[in-house]
């Protein structure tokens, strides 16, 4: 199909082995040109970003971020992951992981969307605000609607027959994956993400919603675990290597009970470390520029009541504001250099 390999049939494949996860790949000429239409317009985006404002190119980090996205997103798609799915469900719930959990998080700290505005002028530049802030793009960037998503994604997929449908029809197996990625992506777009969208979260709400995705997961991966009979049909006489129907099942709601909550915490514990040193560098940035104003204050003549509102505004600058900032220092410099033509 479009998105899925064609692995040929179940007796050809060899046994699976960790050897061909990683060398088996399976390129799928949609995807992976996909993939690279992707990868050009986010470089091009970076291009242009650095050649308009120089002195603030876009973070190399950002760019590791989503192309590690993207990696992910291939590996999980074409892969040997991609090849075994069909035949073994433990290899199927890894592959459910990595685009519900892992994919969207690190394209989302790419930041495509804002870095897809920097590089817009206007009319483009103010239409695309326009689009992320409409009612259309709120209610499905709501953070209720995002979990309910990634909710109904997990139950639905793995309790019910829906992946017996699943394994016999290769364009519904296309379409999993693609409900997986946009699930997850409207998931975390409200939690992790800093793309100008029209909910702006506490960080104890970011973390609320993070941890209420784990009794999902540990749910799921139970019930699969205490399931004494093979609910999906369609993987029996699949293969004639490997574990059984039921320990091929039991393994994979393991998979999802433990792999799942535990990158769910890695995520919240990411966030955390992000937030705390994202806080306390705004401080040290505030102190560092009142103590700044201040000395351009003494410059300026020392007490006058502009130079006291200099001092104050200082003290209410937002450091993470690059912006707000480089003004701020601009007026303070040409306080001084009117100080030192009054001299």
């Amino acid at each position: 199909m479009f998105f899925h390999p064609t692995t040929g049939s179940a007796e050809a494949i060899a046994p699976l082995t960790a050897e061909r996860v990683i060398t088996q790949w399976e390129l799928v000429p949609t995807l992976t040109a996909a993939f690279a239409v992707a990868a050009v317009a986010y470089l091009t985006g970076v291009f242009v970003v650095r050649r308009r404002h120089p002195s603030r190119p876009w973070p190399w980090w950002r760019t590791l971020a989503f192309f590690a996205g993207l990696a992910t997103l291939a590996f999980a798609t074409e892969s040997g992951l991609a090849a075994y799915d069909d035949l073994l469900f433990w290899v199927h719930m890894w592959q459910h992981l990595l685009l519900l959990m892992v994919v969207p998080p690190l394209l989302l700290l790419g930041q495509p969307m804002t870095l897809l505005v920097h590089a817009s002028r206007n009319p483009v530049h103010r239409w695309l605000l326009r689009v992320m802030r409409s009612p259309v793009v709120s209610v499905l960037t709501f953070p209720l609607v995002g979990f309910a998503a990634y909710t109904v994604t997990v139950v639905v997929t793995h309790l019910t027959d829906f992946m017996n449908v699943v394994l016999t029809d290769p364009f519904v197996h296309d379409l999993e994956h693609v409900w997986y990625l946009a699930a997850g992506y409207l998931y975390f777009l409200p939690l992790i993400g800093r793309e100008p969208i029209r909910w702006r979260l506490t960080f104890p709400t970011q973390l609320f919603f993070l941890f209420l995705a784990m009794p999902v997961d540990t749910f799921t991966g139970v019930v699969l675990l205490q399931t004494n009979y093979e609910p999906f049909p369609a993987y029996i006489g699949r293969r004639t290597w490997g574990p059984t129907p039921l320990d091929d099942l039991h393994a994979g709601g393991a998979i999802m009970w433990i792999a799942g909550d535990a990158i769910m915490l890695v995520v919240m514990v990411a966030l955390c470390v992000v937030v705390i040193s994202g806080r306390r560098g705004i401080e040290v940035g505030r102190w560092l520029e009142s103590l700044r104003a201040e000395r351009f204050a003494a410059l300026a003549g020392g007490g006058s009541g502009e130079s006291m509102s200099t001092a104050s505004r200082a003290r209410r600058v937002t450091a993470d504001d690059d912006e707000q900032l480089a003004a701020y220092n601009a007026y303070l410099a040409r306080l001084h250099e009117r100080s030192e033509e009054e001299r």
